[in-house]
């Protein structure tokens, strides 16, 4: 007879981390006059013509089921959208995902399990983090560190924990929450290391457009070819304004792929054919969108810095060359979640804790600055009220 009835899930599944970020936006939805900056996503809709396209497909009956992999057309235009920018990689690498969120749960699924030991690069998005403990395995961090010149990695730290028992390392460059990237020459190191251990690479790619330096962002795909342990996981979600749309991709060694489309048929089935439309529409017209979009965040993050620099205690890094977010801290600031707690219940300013990012990320508070001036003038005014009110240790 039973004697523990109790209706509970497996252990593993109540042992992740909920997200801290929700946890700041669930208190503070639908307060009157909020800001919110909480969540990484631009305050512009998805462009006409991307609507447009979805409109049309479904106005014409295109709501059944499609290829597992993606709609033949929208791998093609991939393809040759990712050879422009990386050299030569056919559909035959390419399979659609129901989200950036989704193509990244598939690799994990395709490539780890019970106590495999995975290392990610921190601060880090707590969903990448926690991906793979749902699947058994065992994540070890390496931490950036921050500094006045910026996030920096410390890549002999990184090299000297990839070892030959790794399974794989997880890297998200431009990164979230800090906008750190890592350069060829770091991406090079860690590739030879790789190789010769066997351990897969695994990259979040989603902000590899929207950085300040040049078109793209240093990627794996620059070094690798479709032999290589290496998974791309992107998104259509930051770069084309479409983040509630819910469509990514991933690019792996054509080996690879007929798993990744058992675990897409066995958790999606299929991404919806009229946003795999708009997704066609984004690629063949999106270059005009995209670089509005990183004119608009590079003036976002540039505002954001000089107002933070007039409000007393808080302490950044230089300006961030890539991504959405200003990963900066408080003087006195212990507490991330609190505080952020505090800050929207008190002022109706939404900003996502740090410590969601890992212990690494306590003591910071992340700024998504995809917003007009104005909208970040109107909440550096409340936040340099709060912290005159407040009282924090120092």
């Amino acid at each position: 007879m039973l004697t523990d009835y109790r209706p509970e899930a497996r252990p593993t599944a109540v042992a992740l981390r909920s997200s801290q970020i929700r946890e700041v936006a669930n208190a503070g939805m639908g307060k009157p006059g909020l800001l919110p900056f909480w969540f990484g996503e631009p305050d512009e809709a998805t462009p006409p013509y991307i609507r447009q396209a979805a409109v049309q497909a479904i106005q014409e009956g295109d709501t059944f089921y499609v290829q597992t992999l993606g709609m033949p057309v929208l791998r093609e235009s991939l393809s040759a959208y990712l050879t422009a920018l990386h050299g030569a990689i056919g559909q035959d690498r390419i399979a659609i995902s129901s989200s950036g969120t989704s193509a990244l749960a598939v690799a994990m699924q395709a490539l780890v399990g019970p106590g495999d030991r995975v290392v990610a690069v921190t601060p880090l998005w707590p969903n990448l983090v926690e991906m793979p403990k749902v699947l058994g395995a065992q994540v070890h961090t390496v931490a950036l560190d921050f500094t006045a010149r910026g996030w920096a990695l410390d890549l002999q730290k990184l090299l000297d924990a990839l070892t030959p028992d790794t399974r794989a390392l997880l890297v998200n460059a431009p990164n979230n929450p800090t906008g750190w990237c890592m350069t060829a020459s770091e991406q090079k190191a860690l590739l030879e290391h790789c190789r010769a251990r066997g351990i897969w690479i695994v990259s979040d790619d989603v902000y590899e457009r929207l950085y300040y330096q040049d078109n793209c962002a240093p990627s794996f795909l620059d070094l690798t070819d479709e032999q290589d342990r290496h998974v791309s996981c992107n998104s259509f979600s930051k770069a084309w304004l479409m983040t509630g749309w819910r469509l990514g991709w991933v690019v792996a060694p054509p080996a690879l792929l007929p798993e990744i489309g058992k675990l897409i048929e066995f958790s999606t089935t299929c991404a919806p054919p009229f946003v795999q439309r708009a997704g066609v529409a984004a690629l063949a017209q999106g270059e005009t969108t995209i670089a509005h979009t990183v004119a608009r965040l590079r003036r976002g993050r540039d505002h954001l810095r000089a107002a933070l620099a007039s409000v007393p205690g808080v302490e950044q890094a230089a300006a961030a060359p890539g991504a959405m977010y200003n990963f900066f801290r408080i003087e006195g600031v212990r507490d991330s979640l609190d505080f952020c707690k505090r800050l929207v219940a008190e002022t109706g300013l939404g900003l996502a804790p740090g410590i969601a990012f890992g212990p690494e990320g306590e003591g910071y508070l992340r700024w998504c600055y995809a917003s007009s001036p104005e909208r970040i003038d109107d909440a550096i005014v409340r936040l340099a009220g709060f912290l005159a009110n407040a009282r924090l240790p120092h």
